[in-house]
C-alpha cells in the first residue's frame, strides 16, 4: 500500500485529507495526518473577540470531527523530515514512510523575534489577536481601558490575513464611537507598506476610508525594537511613534522543523513552484497554505483556491504525468469595516484588487472595493461556510482562477 503523510491538521491540510481520500482507493493508498494540537481555530474569528462580537467558544472545535473516515490521525510533534529516505520523525521517536508528503503547517506568530516586544508590558499594554490568548487578554483590556493613543503596527512582512490589521481598526473606531469614547482614543496605523495595503488601487480606497475614519497611517515604518519603559515603538532609522496600548502582528514564521529538516528558507517557509506547489528538488513533497513560498496572500481563500489545483497535479503525480494545473494566486478577502459593512477584494499573482461585482458580473451581489452592508454579511456568513463545507473539502461556486468577469480598470 502506498502512503501519504500530511504535516499540520490546520485548514489547508483537513481540506486535502477530506479531499484526497474522497479521491483515493482506500484499499491503495493510506492517508495519515499530523500535528501537535487537537482544537482547531477559526482564526478570522480571533479579530471579533477584542470587541465582544465573538467568545471562545465561537471559534474553537475539535480537530478530529473534521478528519474523515479512513485517514489516520496522529497528535503529536514532528523533530524532522527525512526528504533523501521518504520519512517523518517525531520526537517521540515514531517514523513514517511516507510517498508523498504534503505540508501543511502553517505559520505561527513570533513576537520574540523583535526586541523588547514579549516583555514586561506583553498581555499588560502590548498585545497581539494573531492568537486566542492574545484576542482575549486585548478583550479584557478594552473592558476598563479609559483612552490614549491605541497604535496597530505590523512587524514584518508577509503576515497572515493581510486585511486584518485594516480591520481590526476600523473595528476599534466603531467600537470606541459606540462606548462613547472615540473621542478620547487616537488610533494609528503603523505599517510597514508604503500604504495601507500592498496594491495601488486596493491602498487608495483602503486609505481614504481610514482617513474618513480619523485613523492616521504612518507608512514605511521598519520596526527594530519596542522601548516598554518609554512606550515607544522604534524603527531601524530611529523613528519613533509612543502608544499607551499597542495592538501588534508579531514576526510571522514557519515551523522551526521545517528549517532544521534543510527545507525550508527565509522565515521557514519551503520554496516551490508557485504555479504547481511542488518542490523543486524533491518532487514528491507539495505545500499548501501559509507555510510555503509563493507570492500570494497568506489568507485561507488562498489555501481553498489552491487546493483545487494541488488536487488535479497530485493525481497527475500520482499517475505519472506532467502537471498541468496552475494556481495564478487567486485571493478573495472581505474586510470588516464597522457599522455593520464590509468591503470586498479579489486578485490573484498579476492583478491587483479592481472595483467591480462579484460572483457574477453586474450582478454581484458583492461589491469589490466597495463598503457596504452586503459585504459585511458575506464576512459574517463565512464562518459557517468555513465549518460545514470549506474544511469538509466541499465543492464552492467559485472557480480557482481568478476571473475578470465583472471587473474594471480604474485609473489612480
Amino acid at each position: 500500500m502506498k502512503k501519504i503523510v500530511i504535516l499540520g491538521a490546520g485548514t489547508a491540510g483537513t481540506m486535502m485529507a477530506n479531499k484526497l481520500r474522497k479521491a483515493l482507493d482506500i484499499e491503495e493508498w493510506s492517508i495519515t495526518i499530523i500535528d501537535q494540537f487537537k482544537t482547531h481555530y477559526y482564526q478570522p474569528g480571533f479579530l471579533f473577540i477584542p470587541f465582544g462580537i465573538y467568545q471562545k467558544q465561537d471559534v474553537i472545535k475539535p480537530k478530529a470531527d473534521f478528519i474523515p473516515a479512513g485517514v489516520e490521525m496522529v497528535f503529536e510533534t514532528i523533530d524532522i523530515v527525512d526528504a533523501d529516505k521518504n520519512q517523518v520523525k517525531l520526537e517521540n521517536g515514531k517514523v513514517f514512510n511516507y510517498d508523498l508528503l504534503l505540508i501543511a503547517t502553517g505559520v505561527q506568530t513570533r513576537p520574540e523575534e523583535t526586541p523588547g516586544l514579549k516583555d514586561k508590558l506583553w498581555y499588560n499594554k502590548i498585545f497581539d489577536f494573531y492568537t486566542l490568548e492574545g484576542a482575549l487578554a486585548l478583550q479584557k483590556f478594552f473592558k476598563t481601558w479609559q483612552g490614549g493613543k491605541l497604535v496597530m503596527a505590523i512587524a514584518e512582512m508577509p503576515f497572515k490575513c493581510p486585511v486584518a490589521p485594516i480591520e481590526f481598526v476600523c473595528l476599534a473606531e466603531a467600537f470606541f464611537t459606540e462606548h462613547g469614547m472615540r473621542d478620547k482614543v487616537d488610533i494609528s496605523f503603523v505599517t510597514p507598506l508604503p500604504g495601507a495595503f500592498t496594491k495601488p488601487i486596493a491602498t487608495k480606497m483602503l486609505s481614504e476610508l481610514l482617513i474618513e475614519k480619523n485613523v492616521k497611517i504612518i507608512p514605511d515604518f521598519y520596526i527594530e525594537r519596542v522601548d516598554n519603559d518609554a512606550q515607544k515603538l522604534i524603527s531601524y532609522d530611529e523613528k519613533e511613534v509612543d502608544f499607551d496600548a499597542l495592538v501588534i502582528v508579531p514576526v510571522n514564521m514557519g515551523a522551526d522543523f521545517l528549517s532544521k529538516s534543510g527545507l525550508a528558507g527565509d522565515l521557514n517557509l519551503v520554496p516551490v513552484d508557485k504555479q504547481t506547489l511542488q518542490m523543486e528538488n524533491h518532487k514528491n513533497i507539495f505545500v499548501l497554505g501559509d507555510a510555503s513560498n509563493i507570492p500570494a496572500s497568506k489568507a485561507g481563500s488562498v489555501a481553498h483556491f489552491a487546493s483545487e489545483i494541488l488536487m488535479e497535479n497530485i493525481m497527475e503525480f500520482i499517475e505519472g504525468r506532467e502537471l498541468k494545473a496552475k494556481f495564478d494566486g487567486h485571493a478573495n478577502c472581505y474586510i470588516e469595516t464597522g457599522y455593520g459593512k464590509g468591503a470586498l477584494i479579489d486578485f490573484n499573482y498579476t492583478t491587483e484588487p479592481l472595483p467591480g461585482t462579484f460572483p457574477l458580473p453586474g450582478i454581484g451581489p458583492f461589491g469589490l472595493l466597495k463598503n457596504t452592508k452586503i459585504n459585511h454579511y458575506g464576512k459574517i456568513m463565512f464562518r459557517w461556510i468555513y465549518w460545514h463545507i470549506l474544511l469538509k473539502g466541499k465543492e464552492l461556486p467559485m472557480k480557482a482562477d481568478m476571473s475578470l468577469a465583472g471587473k474594471k480598470v480604474q485609473s489612480y
